[in-house]
């Protein structure tokens, strides 16, 4: 049997956030994935990115992890343009004018696993259990055993479910899921254009739902996210690359000039999940096992992140029981608070944003001009695009 103190159900950006700020705790932590270990990133970008916040890049700077992590093709962006296609509505945030170097980094999330996974490896007291699976898991009042596939027990004093938002721990234990569909799907590739993104972010609000550009190490290079309704995604899919190209070229309203799209497109539907339940004895939710949000702000990995940052320090605090229930309490509520937060603005945006009629044309367009005329309401905007 082996011991551990805690034992993290998914090997994704978020668990293994988790399993090094434990390590370097001094915490005994085994990361349980039925994938394959993490792999270097090859000349091919990823079609999956983030937009990592400036909070989040502090969290992994204080896990020193950051350089590594950077190393791995991020990208600063230094400027934000988000506008509406069908209004006068627009606003532009700037690092500089902010006196910041920069607004985030747009990172492949394989880069940062990766990343982790590597620093991991100093660590005696982790054992990093891929292509590994359980076949069950039980709680007493004081430990977790769990039983892997391969016979082996493994006895936690913590279980922690960072796997996803399918995640199988969830449904084992019965914790109850609320949920709704965006009615969008999401489509991300990688794009070449032919003009530079200047380090720029945009987004572009269209009718049937948000276009995200992304700016990637190569200057004309960008990661597209473009939610927009299931009927709509169907045809842009099953559109020719060169068709494909002038759809969104034209959606963008040719603001980096030409499209021509570099790798495979990928489609998936968007869904809100919120647990209503985060805590079931010793067993943790976290991440996309927690919440899922619409992707138009960004802020879904950062979200996760804030999870892993908010657990840590909390197993952190000196107690004399290690992971006591007033603990694992105190991060259930705090983290489900500004969850539910950020899922409400997330729909309202949504929901303003989307459809093409007049009265909803003229409050966007208001809205974002004034939003970007005053500088104290713009500045709130910059923090939370930030993290801050």
């Amino acid at each position: 049997m082996q011991q551990v103190q805690v034992c993290i159900v998914g090997g994704g950006c978020i668990g293994l956030t988790l399993a090094l700020g434990l390590a370097r705790q001094g915490v005994s932590v085994m990361v349980l994935d039925a994938g394959t270990a993490p792999q270097p990133l090859t000349e091919d970008y990823s079609v999956r990115v983030s937009a990592i916040s400036l909070a989040s890049q502090q969290l992994f700077e204080s896990l020193d992890v950051w350089q590594d992590i950077f190393a791995n093709r991020a990208t600063p962006y230094t400027a934000m343009d988000v506008r509406d296609a069908d209004s006068f509505g627009k606003i532009a945030f700037d690092a500089q004018a902010l006196q910041l170097s920069e607004l985030g980094h747009i990172i492949e999330n394989d880069g940062i696993r990766y990343a982790l996974y590597n620093k991991l490896q100093a660590f005696e007291h982790v054992t990093l259990a891929f292509e590994s699976r359980y076949q069950t898991i039980h709680q007493t009042d004081t430990d977790v055993l769990i039983t892997l596939a391969s016979g082996m027990p493994v006895m936690s004093k913590l279980l922690v479910a960072a796997d996803g938002a399918n995640s199988g721990v969830r449904k084992l234990f019965d914790m109850p899921l609320s949920f709704w569909d965006y009615d969008h799907h999401a489509i991300v590739a990688t794009v070449k254009t032919d003009c530079t993104h200047q380090h720029t972010a945009r987004q572009v609000f269209l009718p049937t739902g948000p276009l995200a550009f992304l700016p990637l190490r190569e200057e004309t290079m960008h990661s597209i996210v473009w939610s927009t309704s299931p009927e709509h995604a169907k045809q842009l899919m099953a559109q020719s690359p060169s068709e494909f190209n002038k759809s969104l070229s034209a959606a963008i309203d040719m603001q980096c000039g030409l499209c021509e799209v570099q790798s495979d497109r990928a489609v998936f539907p968007l869904t809100m999940r919120y647990a209503q339940q985060w805590l079931k004895g010793r067993v943790v939710l976290m991440g996309d096992a927690a919440h899922t949000i619409h992707p138009l702000a960004g802020l879904g990995m950062n979200l996760g992140l804030k999870d892993a940052a908010h657990l840590i320090q909390a197993l952190g605090e000196q107690s004399q029981e290690f992971a006591a229930h007033k603990v694992l309490r105190e991060y259930e509520r705090a983290r489900k608070l500004d969850a539910q937060k950020h899922i409400a603005m997330m729909q309202g945006l949504k929901d303003l944003f989307e459809g093409a009629h007049p009265a909803k044309k003229l409050i966007r367009g208001l809205g974002l001009s004034l939003v970007d005329n005053l500088g104290p309401i713009k500045n709130l905007f910059v923090k939370q695009a930030v993290g801050q």
